[in-house]
């Protein structure tokens, strides 16, 4: 399964980051171009190279990660998702005021799965804080625990094998409707919750 990420910031360079030591390639993009991303690709490679988004947006399993208000810009005129695998890594709220987003009443991931449509959406990787996602998930003997949900049981099912040769513990929270909202920051009871399971 080939991995694309769009988005650099926090969340997106922890998750390549954590892909790189694992020895898992991937593409990464931003709204930059693939020079402003240099600095990461030196760091991460040879594991992790710079794309454009149309590159990215092709892999297999992609991951968005970016800020709220730009999410719409980053998704727009990407090729057909086909049934590709979206895990939606971003949070209705941005620095530098940290206020949250007016959803109207609906879910992040249900706004993100309108902007990507075709796709089959996964929410992970958007409750654990960017360096405890980038870092060794072995903790105090067991591993870090990481949420994900969706409607698809397929999807889920890629993403928690990807989880799990991460090194992370994955927890299944149910559909998006459900898990959803339990991951959703701000609002769900357990972003930046740092588990451990040591089943």
């Amino acid at each position: 399964m080939s991995i694309g990420i769009i988005g650099s910031g926090n969340i997106g360079a922890a998750f390549a980051r954590a892909l790189a030591r694992a020895s898992i390639p991937a593409t990464i993009a931003n709204s930059r171009g693939p020079e402003s991303l240099q600095a990461l690709t030196d760091e991460l490679a040879p594991f992790i190279t710079a794309g454009t988004r149309e590159e990215a947006a092709s892999a297999d399993i992609v991951l968005v990660a970016v800020n709220w208000s730009k999410l719409p810009q980053a998704l727009a005129g990407l090729p057909a998702w086909n049934g590709r695998i979206v895990i939606d890594a971003n949070n209705p709220i941005e620095a530098p005021l940290f206020k949250p987003a007016d959803l109207n009443g609906r879910l992040s991931s249900e706004v993100v799965a309108d902007l990507v449509p075709g796709a089959r959406v996964v929410k992970a990787f958007n409750h654990l804080q960017p360096h405890l996602v980038s870092g060794d998930p072995r903790a105090e003997g067991g591993r870090r625990v990481l949420f994900f949900s969706g409607d698809d049981a397929a999807a889920k099912g890629e993403v928690a094998r990807l989880i799990d040769r991460l090194g992370f513990f994955g927890i299944d929270l149910g559909p998006l409707s459900v898990g959803g909202r339990l991951v959703q920051f701000p609002g769900g009871p357990l972003p930046a919750l740092n588990l451990v399971n040591f089943g």
